[in-house]
């Protein structure tokens, strides 16, 4: 301090960037591709935005784009226009006239009215078990039936020629005859009812089916739907439900496949879903409603009871509940919204002029 010489100088910035213009000058160097570095990850801005560009493509992950199933089952159900006026006059006449069922043997519409409600039994929280696995079997049906004729991607995983699901030999010609709706939903019962599964994971069931019929690019035939459906059955209960069902549990449902068997379908299974197995509320709702219209279409209607007066205390407890639940957000919005007919008095604030 004080002294001309200090053991610690530092130039002044004048003198630095002298010293800079005395170096020789610094040629950048080109910048090196992905190829040339050996580096072919696929940066973080190009995998944005892609489900929105693929979001007609994926079903299963939007719930802006339509149903596989629904679409197939359509392009099935093609009536033709005298079929369908017939079809409208009878359901107009069934709702408008009263059928003697002692003399026809034929049961009438039911509608509610004043003193009846009939509901169906069946939301979109709580479906119906029996029904929705119903619908479940005839979308996978539909698929089937109408499969692209091209054929996609196969997967020796899902072939049961290669992996069988029982001891007893499968014929040759087994990829040659499409399963009926009713033998696709008895298998589908017999899983659900020894494992007791829930209605809910019916429907993430045929979310994950379609899902990997999607990213996988596979068709679903005759010779590879029960090892499909077993796999998306196997992730939908460990996924959905609380208590999940072991895969050891499965192999006492059928009794002639192995756990490493089971472990090696789930595994595949994951990967090829790209272990993306999760299903928003939003998807959800959307399969739960295709699968009732689907149901409409092809005259699978819902169960319809008369409303009960234990089914209706109940409706009134949880509207009760969810009364209570928003009683005070209402009250908060009654405060914001005050009229100035509620002011009290007029504050003068005095003013500075100059």
């Amino acid at each position: 301090m004080g002294s001309t010489t200090s053991c610690c100088v530092s130039s002044s910035p004048k003198l630095r960037r002298n010293a800079h213009s005395r170096l020789e000058s610094y040629n950048t160097e080109p910048e090196l591709s992905r190829e040339d570095t050996g580096c072919n990850l696929q940066h973080i801005s190009d995998r944005e935005n892609v489900d929105e560009l693929n979001m007609e493509y994926n079903p299963s992950d939007h719930p802006r784009a339509s149903t596989i199933f629904l679409s197939k089952s359509q392009t099935d159900v093609e009536l033709s226009s005298k079929n369908v006026r017939e079809k409208r006059k009878s359901l107009f006449i069934n709702h408008l006239t009263h059928i003697d069922e002692s003399k026809h043997g034929s049961t009438r519409r039911k509608h509610s009215s004043c003193s009846t409600i009939f509901l169906d039994d069946n939301t979109v929280s709580q479906p119906n078990l029996k029904f929705t696995i119903k619908c479940v079997s005839l979308a996978i049906y539909y698929h089937i039936k109408n499969r692209d004729t091209d054929g996609g991607m196969r997967q020796d995983i899902f072939d049961e020629k290669l992996h069988p699901l029982s001891k007893s030999e499968v014929p040759s010609d087994y990829d040659k005859h499409d399963p009926e709706q009713k033998q696709i939903y008895r298998f589908v019962r017999t899983l659900f009812s020894a494992a007791q599964l829930t209605a809910e994971c019916a429907i993430v069931t045929l979310v994950y089916v379609e899902r990997l019929l999607t990213y996988a690019e596979i068709d679903i035939g005759p010779e590879n739907w029960k090892r499909m459906v077993l796999g998306a059955i196997l992730l939908a209960s460990k996924v959905w439900d609380d208590q999940a069902v072991w895969n050891v549990d499965y192999c006492q449902i059928l009794k002639d496949i192995t756990v490493e068997d089971m472990n090696e379908l789930e595994r595949q299974f994951l990967e090829l879903l790209q272990f993306n197995i999760n299903v928003p509320s939003s998807v959800y709702a959307k399969y739960y409603f295709d699968l009732r219209s689907l149901s409409e279409t092809n005259n699978l209607s819902f169960p319809l009871e008369p409303l009960s007066q234990v089914k209706a205390q109940r409706l009134e407890a949880i509207s009760r509940l969810c009364d209570d639940k928003y009683k005070d957000a209402r009250r908060a919005a009654k405060k914001r919204s005050a009229s100035v007919d509620n002011l009290v008095g007029v504050r003068w604030v005095p003013a500075i002029l100059s």
